[in-house]
């Protein structure tokens, strides 16, 4: 990996710091070559430190490393966006990380739908809310909703109709995320049986 520490004056370089499964950013810390070389031996994240004007090791004193994963150089080679499993919270003020944001997995605007169905579960008017009022109809109701979604997909499935396919794909995915919280669970959680089911290389 071709690096150019030379690009500021002080041989430092940035580097992003990302967790590798939620690919939320964790800290930004710098590194000189020395810091580089550490990181990719002991494949522990070390930085140099401007304050204490010496190679850090982030954990080695909190226990909270973060173990590397994988590094890759931007286009100018003069800044690291550096993959890794962290130990712990990452800042030291105790936050997942250093902009107190949790670090989740997020699904984008999937993650927002799970939100808003769970506000309507908690606070929403059954009678002005469609959600709250399958809530408030139990568990028969919304597992036959899903039920009935997932009939309509697979009729639509065999046909040529790609709208009302994807329409009624979006009806059942929409009512299992329904399901799920009924449950108690959350996307998270069936994501997580799959990746226990991936067959490791």
């Amino acid at each position: 990996m071709n690096i150019d520490f030379s690009k500021n004056t002080d041989g430092l370089i940035p580097a992003i710091i990302q967790d590798s499964e939620t690919k939320t950013v964790l800290m930004l810390g710098f590194m000189n070559a020395e810091a580089y070389q550490k990181t990719v031996e002991t494949k522990k994240v070390t930085f140099y430190s401007r304050t204490k004007q010496r190679l850090w090791t982030k954990g080695e004193e909190s226990g909270n490393f973060l173990n590397l994963i994988d590094i890759k150089n931007d286009c100018d080679n003069d800044t690291l966006l550096i993959q890794v499993k962290p130990e712990g919270p990452t800042c030291h003020k105790g936050t997942d990380t250093c902009w107190a944001d949790e670090n989740k997995e997020d699904y984008g605007f999937l993650t927002t739908l799970e939100d808003t169905i769970q506000l309507r579960k908690e606070n929403a008017d059954s009678e002005k809310s469609y959600v709250a009022s399958l809530f408030k109809l139990g568990m028969n109701k919304i597992a036959q909703k899903v039920g009935e979604e997932a009939i309509e997909v697979v009729i639509e499935a065999k046909d040529d109709n790609d709208d009302l396919f994807l329409g009624e794909s979006a009806d059942l995915l929409f009512h299992y995320l329904i399901l799920l919280q009924a449950k108690g669970f959350k996307l998270d959680d069936v994501v997580e049986v799959l990746k226990s089911r991936q067959k490791k290389n």
